[in-house]
């Protein structure tokens, strides 16, 4: 019988790991939210310019309701991100992580291709005493046009500043991120 010796993972590795999955998840958490306004067609009323958004990342999500937009799809839009941060909005992560969006994400939509692009995407994650703060442009959603639902289409995001213990760019995957305007 072989005998072998059990991986031990040190701290310093737990953490870097962690810290990947956090910066993931706030990514892709504020790219769930904003982009949720892209979902809706042009027949809702004025007062149903709500956005919510639902990211899940290695087990934790992130999510929020009723974020405010300044118009319905398929008309060009921003997202208010007061009214997803706290304490104006519910923006809530598992896993002990805190996210806030720092910029109001403006999208326009190309309705015959059924697709959103988002500008710019601007996120900080903190865990304990790590921040981590993130930039992603160009992003592109897809439309479910059965569910008024869209969908991320894979996009990486730079790191904007943060710890040195934070990834350099965090990539989520096509999927990971939906959102539904009502």
């Amino acid at each position: 019988m072989k005998h072998v010796t059990p991986r031990i993972r040190s701290a310093r590795t737990i953490r870097i790991s962690r810290l990947a999955g956090i910066a993931t998840l706030v990514v892709a958490a504020a790219f769930t939210g904003t982009a949720t306004a892209l979902a809706q067609g042009s027949g809702a009323s004025a007062a149903d310019q709500k956005v919510d958004g639902v990211m899940v990342v290695a087990g934790n999500s992130c999510s929020w309701t009723n974020a405010s937009t300044s118009a319905l799809p398929p008309n060009a839009l921003t997202v208010d991100r007061t009214t997803i941060n706290a304490p104006g909005g519910n923006l809530a992560c598992g896993g002990g992580i805190n996210a806030s969006l720092n910029n109001n994400p403006a999208f326009t939509f190309d309705d015959a291709a059924g697709t959103a692009r988002t500008d710019l995407i601007d996120i900080t994650g903190r865990q304990s005493f790590i921040s981590c703060r993130y930039k992603a442009t160009g992003i592109v959603w897809d439309r479910d046009a059965t569910s008024l639902k869209y969908v991320n289409r894979a996009f990486m995001a730079a790191k904007a500043s943060g710890s040195f213990l934070c990834p350099g760019s965090v990539t989520t995957p096509a999927g990971d991120a939906s959102m539904l305007f009502h």
